[in-house]
């Protein structure tokens, strides 16, 4: 059992501003210095004033797209399906689970190096079966990280084989898959109908209403909304997660809240494929739960929520439409969500706790206490945010800013020609 001493402990509830946390591959006990006892810890590390939180989620990740830096295709998009056909289909067309794995391996060590230990991810590969346990492998295996995984379902691949694979990986790994979707446009009726038969109670998880084109293609050739359009597949049920969502309109926002489906918002994706903002505070309103991925863009999830709430602000016209009251909301959603789905308890520093956590230098300028510990998280350490060390059940993954396994940074180099064999694939030379 080790011991934590001498940091300020901040879990999105509580502050403690010099406490101690006991910790195995859980947390044991948390408290205040004064009350501190050292029992003979098989460690104890001071932090010196640091700052101790929980994790991150990302709570929507296309992990394969790391595979995509640098990459240069012929590129000049009209819309948003140009930027689908031009790259993004290129590239998922020719992945084979090798690939697979080792873009889990890639990504999962830059999401450990910014402090995200839990990522639920929406997955697409040439090579549909079996794909999702190869990312669950690296995830579980040299990553020692948490993950959600599904394949979309799409009318552009095999639709039998996508149906298997999530269906199998579901039934197989309970809580750790959910049903892929890719998007209302990609998904005629005839396979929404076969997602329906064999969906077995496992929660969906589906682009919608990402650029005003999926809408579009919607009513011409269905004559109804998305929402609409899947609520009467009845394919909506509890904890299913309803992707971007930037056009859609109040009568939808109603769907999703009686189905009971989380929101989840990709701001900075959505910036820089120009599809428009999401309506954050319109979903709040209307008492559906929000979380926050990157949509394969961005490892960084603090710059993530500031990106949320400041476009929130643009897009609802207003600079107090939002609050860190909001962020605070959105962080704690995705622990509950992630937390119930593995059956395991995620972001409160409370014994029974998973022992998912992370050091941040921080030094507050101004007072910091328990009424305003939020504020200068948002404003002071999420816009230069970059945590030291990072921990996953109890085990430290990153030390001063560096990933601790060798042989996961060997896998990181080995992964490089695999990222080449892709490469010279989507451009044509093998």
């Amino acid at each position: 059992m080790n011991a934590i001493i001498n940091a300020r402990i901040y879990d999105y509830v509580t502050y403690i501003e010099n406490g101690y946390l006991v910790y195995d591959d859980k947390i044991v006990e948390v408290g205040d210095m004064k009350n501190f006892k050292n029992n003979g810890y098989d460690k104890v590390e001071d932090f010196g004033g640091d700052l101790l939180m929980p994790t991150f989620v990302c709570a929507h990740s296309h992990i394969y797209s790391i595979f995509a830096r640098g990459l240069i295709l012929p590129f000049n998009p009209k819309n948003f399906q140009d930027i689908l056909d031009q790259m993004w289909w290129k590239l998922d067309a020719e992945l084979v689970n090798k690939e697979t794995y080792y873009s889990a391996i890639c990504a999962g060590e830059e999401f450990l190096l910014n402090g995200v230990t839990s990522v639920i991810d929406h997955h697409a590969s040439g090579e549909i079966l079996g794909s999702l346990k190869e990312l669950r492998k690296a995830f579980v295996g040299p990553l020692k990280m948490r993950g959600i995984f599904c394949f979309e379902t799409s009318d552009r691949y095999d639709v039998k084989a996508c149906l298997k694979e999530n269906s199998s990986f579901a039934k197989k790994y309970p809580g750790e898959g959910l049903f892929g979707m890719h998007a209302s446009m990609s998904i005629s009726d005839k396979t929404l109908k076969s997602i329906a038969k064999v969906q077995n109670g496992v929660p969906v998880h589906v682009h919608v209403s990402e650029s005003e084109m999926d809408e579009e293609d919607s009513y011409a050739k269905y004559g109804k909304s998305i929402i609409e359009r899947f609520d009467e597949a009845g394919i909506l049920i509890p904890n299913s997660l309803i992707v971007h969502g930037v056009h859609l309109k109040d009568e939808e926002l109603d769907i999703i809240a009686k189905n009971k489906c989380y929101m989840v918002v990709n701001t900075t994706s959505n910036m820089n494929n120009a599809v428009g903002l999401p309506f954050v505070k319109n979903y709040i309103d209307h008492n559906i739960p929000v979380m926050v991925g990157n949509d394969g863009l961005n490892s960084n999830m603090a710059s993530e929520y500031m990106n949320v709430l400041f476009s929130g602000h643009v897009r609802a016209g207003s600079p107090t439409a939002l609050g860190v009251g909001d962020v605070q909301k959105m962080i704690r959603n995705s622990y509950k969500y992630v937390g119930d789905r593995l059956g395991v308890k995620l972001g409160e520093f409370k014994s029974g706790y998973e022992a998912d956590f992370m050091r941040v230098q921080y030094t507050p300028f101004t007072k910091m206490d328990e009424t305003n510990a939020l504020g200068h998280i948002v404003f002071g350490l999420f816009p230069n945010f970059k945590p030291s060390d990072v921990y996953t059940y109890g085990k430290k993954r990153v030390k001063n800013y560096k990933i601790t396994s060798k042989s996961l940074v060997n896998q990181v180099i080995e992964a490089r020609k695999y990222a080449d064999n892709l490469w010279a694939k989507v451009k044509g030379g093998k």
